[in-house]
C-alpha cells in the first residue's frame, strides 16, 4: 500500500468531482472514471443552464426541504454546509449571487462557470481523468479490489461510486451504479422520477398544449383530498399534463405507490370570490349581447377558454345578457378551482432528480462508506435521497462528495491492520 490512498472516483458529475477534489486536498492520489466525453455533462443543463448551486440557508433548513432520508444527511450536511459550498466557489474563482428563494447562481449565469471552476481545482490537485465505462466492483473478502471497465481494470485502495441516478440519461444518467452496488449485496430501492412533469387522466391539459401560465396557485391533493403541497408560481400545459416549476416541486411530494392525486388550480389567485365576481359581471356588461364562449377573451387565454366553457356547464351559444347568478358562480368556481386528475409521473427518463437508490441503511452516514464491502463509498443521487427544487438536491451532492471524498482518502486497508 502506497504512502497515500489511490482513490477511484466513478462518475465525473456534481458528487464525483466534489469527492474527487475532497480526497485529493486530504492527500489521495485520484483518478475519476467518466464514461462521457466531458466532466459534468448533467451540471450543464441544471437550473436551464444556469446551475442552482445550493440555497443559501442553514443544513437545517436543507434537512427539511429532503423528504426522503433527511436524517442520514445529518452529518455530512453539518460538514459540508451551503456556505461551505459557496466559499468554495467564490473561493475558487467562481462568483456567485443569491436570488429568490434563497437560490444560490453563478454571477455568469451559466453552468459552465461552476464547471470551469470544479475542472481548474481537480487539474490544480493532479486529479486524473480517464475517459472509461465501469463495469463491475471487483471485491475480494469484503474489501475492495479494482474496478473493472470496458478499456482496463482499475486497481486501487478504494472506490467513490457517484454514477447518478437514472434521470436525463442522454448525459450519462442511466442507472449503471446501482448494477454495481446491487452486485456487492447492496439493496436497491426501485428508482422512480422526483421533480418530473404529471400526466393528466384525461385530456383538457392536450387541448391547452404549450400555455404557460404565471402567478397562479397550486394545491395537490391525495385520494383522501388532503392538501400535501400548495404554492405561488408558474406552470405549463403540455400533450401529457402539466409541467413547469409548481408542478416539478409538487412532484416531490407524491407518495410512492400511491394513486388519485388531483392539481387544483387557482387561476386569479390574487382575486378574492367577491372582486373576480365583480369582474366577470363588468366583462359580461362589455360584452352583453355575445355568445358566452366569445365573452372571456379579456379573462383567460384564448386556449383555456373552450375547456372552462366546457367545464362551468352554460351553453357557448348562450347570449351573455341570459347568464344567471348561479351560473356566473359555476364559472367562478371552475376558475378558481380548475382541476386535472393526475394519473401518474412522467418516466422517470423525464425526471430532474430520482427518488430512490441505494439503501441508505447499508451506508455509514458519516463517511459514505459502504456496510457490504470495506473500501466501497457512495456520493450523490445513487443513494435514496432526494429534495425539492432550490439548490437543495446540488448541495446533497456536494455534502455526500465531500464526505466520501474525506474518508476515502484518509481509508486504511483492512489487510494492512488500518480500521474500516
Amino acid at each position: 500500500m502506497s504512502a497515500w490512498n489511490n482513490v477511484l472516483v466513478i462518475g465525473g458529475g456534481a458528487a464525483g468531482m466534489f469527492a474527487a477534489i475532497a480526497a485529493a486536498e486530504h492527500g489521495a492520489h485520484v483518478m475519476v472514471l467518466e464514461k462521457n466525453e466531458r466532466l459534468g455533462k448533467k451540471l450543464y443543463i441544471t437550473g436551464k443552464g444556469r446551475c442552482n448551486v445550493t440555497n443559501h440557508c442553514t443544513a437545517e433548513e436543507v434537512r427539511r426541504n429532503v423528504p426522503t432520508n433527511a436524517r442520514f444527511l445529518y452529518s455530512a450536511l453539518s460538514a459540508c454546509q451551503p456556505q461551505d459550498v459557496m466559499a468554495f466557489f467564490e473561493q475558487n474563482g467562481c462568483a456567485l449571487k443569491t436570488e429568490r428563494g434563497n437560490r444560490v447562481f453563478p454571477v455568469s449565469d451559466h453552468s459552465s462557470s461552476v464547471i470551469d471552476c470544479l475542472k481548474k481545482r481537480m487539474h490544480e490537485l493532479h486529479v486524473r481523468v480517464a475517459q472509461d465505462t465501469a463495469k463491475e466492483l471487483i471485491v475480494e473478502n469484503g474489501a475492495f479490489r479494482a474496478v473493472r471497465a470496458e478499456k482496463e481494470e482499475y486497481p486501487a485502495d478504494c472506490v467513490i461510486v457517484a454514477t447518478g441516478g437514472c434521470s436525463y440519461p442522454l448525459t450519462g444518467s442511466t442507472g449503471d451504479g446501482y448494477a454495481l452496488a446491487s452486485a456487492i449485496g447492496h439493496t436497491i430501492i426501485e428508482p422512480e422520477g422526483s421533480l418530473v412533469p404529471l400526466v393528466e387522466r384525461g385530456h383538457d391539459c392536450a387541448q391547452m398544449q404549450g400555455l404557460a401560465l404565471r402567478n397562479v396557485s397550486l394545491k395537490l391533493k391525495n385520494a383522501k383530498g388532503k392538501v400535501v403541497f400548495t404554492d405561488f408560481g408558474e406552470l405549463l400545459f403540455t400533450h401529457f399534463g402539466l409541467s413547469g416549476p409548481l408542478i416539478l416541486s409538487a412532484s416531490a411530494h407524491m407518495a410512492r405507490g400511491e394513486s388519485g392525486y388531483i392539481a387544483e388550480i387557482d387561476l386569479k389567485p390574487a382575486l378574492d370570490e367577491q372582486t373576480l365576481d365583480a369582474r366577470i359581471v363588468r366583462d359580461f356588461e362589455k360584452n352583453q349581447n355575445r355568445d358566452f364562449a366569445n365573452s372571456l377573451a379579456e379573462l383567460l387565454p384564448r386556449s383555456m377558454i373552450p375547456v372552462v366553457v366546457r367545464r362551468s356547464g352554460i351553453d357557448p351559444a348562450q347570449k351573455v345578457n341570459t347568464i344567471t347568478r348561479q351560473q356566473r358562480r359555476q364559472l367562478l368556481e371552475t376558475i378558481k378551482r380548475f382541476t386535472v386528475p393526475i394519473a401518474c409521473k412522467a418516466p422517470v427518463e423525464e425526471a430532474i432528480v430520482t427518488t430512490g437508490g441505494v439503501k441508505v441503511s447499508e451506508v455509514d452516514p458519516k463517511t459514505m462508506q459502504s456496510k457490504k464491502a470495506a473500501g466501497v463509498f457512495f456520493a450523490g443521487e445513487i443513494l435514496d435521497v432526494d429534495a425539492y427544487t432550490g439548490g437543495f438536491n446540488l448541495q446533497i451532492a456536494w455534502a455526500t462528495g465531500f464526505a466520501a471524498g474525506c474518508a476515502a482518502a484518509k481509508y486504511q486497508h483492512p489487510i494492512a491492520g488500518g480500521e474500516t
